[in-house]
């Protein structure tokens, strides 16, 4: 189990998630993201206006989700 923050995933606040693989924990990611979207937090609409820029690049995007895969595959288990 490794833990990330919203933070560390492109987010703007420091809830913490846990899971076992990236693509988990990008999920929980994803889904905090929807939620926020949905309680119109002004912080994380601005980290969200961020990644639609890095999306708009298919290389960037690569690239990013590349940097965040490498990140958590270094972290500690928990």
């Amino acid at each position: 189990m490794k833990t990330m923050t919203c933070k560390q995933l492109g987010g703007a606040c420091d809830m913490k998630f846990h899971a076992e693989t990236f693509e988990e924990i990008s999920g929980m990611s994803h889904d905090h993201g929807k939620e926020m979207f949905m309680k119109k937090d002004e912080a994380h609409l601005r980290a969200m206006q961020e990644m639609r820029v890095i999306m708009q690049d298919p290389e960037s995007m690569q690239e990013w989700m590349g940097k965040k895969r490498a990140e958590f595959d270094t972290l500690p288990e928990d």
